[in-house]
């Protein structure tokens, strides 16, 4: 009988993946058409000024969807097609991401937990190849419950990862759209759009912990049955 966890990880989540992928370029996409008065740059300006971030520098990036706030040295780093032009999805990603530069100046639980996993999941994925190729033949050879727990325990790392990421994105995203429609930059269908966008950008990082999840479920069950 076919495993139900392995058949997720090798066919279902990278199709869901696909999917999810897809929609948001489609909506990103869309929501690009309709016009917004300020730019990506000017409406993460306008934000975190009104925030008291003064401290914050905004930085133009190469690629598409690589937007990102980088807590280390405090810049709010745009892709081009959000930080030169004037529409909705560029102005809902924008101010997304100064949510998470408001998340990082008032301490914001669930982000500074993630910050202290990095170690830990750096770790792990290092450890993970490893596994891979040698996991299950180290455990038939020691036989140790202790091992097997660890290992277990670092290959969850992601999967923990993952999950902590997840109030961190939907934190950010609900600071961006109270933002957006306190300030009344954007209202009845642009306010719509721009949920809908930073909607399916979340839906990614569901998509990622379920798969994180799934893949400790698996070498769990596939460690633990051979000690």
């Amino acid at each position: 009988m076919s495993d139900p966890i392995f058949l997720l990880l090798l066919v279902g989540l990278p199709v869901i993946s696909q999917m999810v992928a897809g929609r948001l370029r489609a909506r990103f996409a869309r929501f690009s058409r309709d016009p917004m008065p300020l730019s990506g740059r000017e409406v993460a300006e306008r934000m975190l000024a009104e925030n008291g971030l003064t401290d914050v520098k905004i930085i133009s990036t190469g690629g598409q969807l690589t937007d990102h706030y980088n807590p280390r040295d405090k810049t709010v780093n745009l892709s081009e097609v959000v930080y030169s032009r004037s529409n909705v999805a560029a102005a809902a990603v924008a101010a997304h991401e100064c949510g998470h530069a408001i998340q990082h100046a008032t301490r914001y639980p669930f982000l500074t937990a993630r910050s202290k996993l990095v170690p830990l999941l750096k770790l792990s994925n290092t450890v993970l190849p490893l596994l891979a190729f040698g996991g299950s033949g180290l455990f038939a050879y020691m036989g140790s419950s202790l091992l097997a727990y660890g290992f277990i325990g670092i290959l969850a790392m992601p999967a923990l990862f993952s999950l902590v990421t997840l109030p961190v994105e939907f934190d950010a995203s609900r600071r961006a759209l109270d933002w957006m429609e306190g300030t009344g930059l954007a209202a009845g269908a642009k306010q719509a759009g721009a949920k809908n966008a930073l909607f399916w950008a979340a839906m990614t990082y569901v998509v990622a912990a379920l798969g994180s999840i799934a893949q400790v479920l698996y070498f769990a069950r596939f460690f633990l049955r051979r000690r």
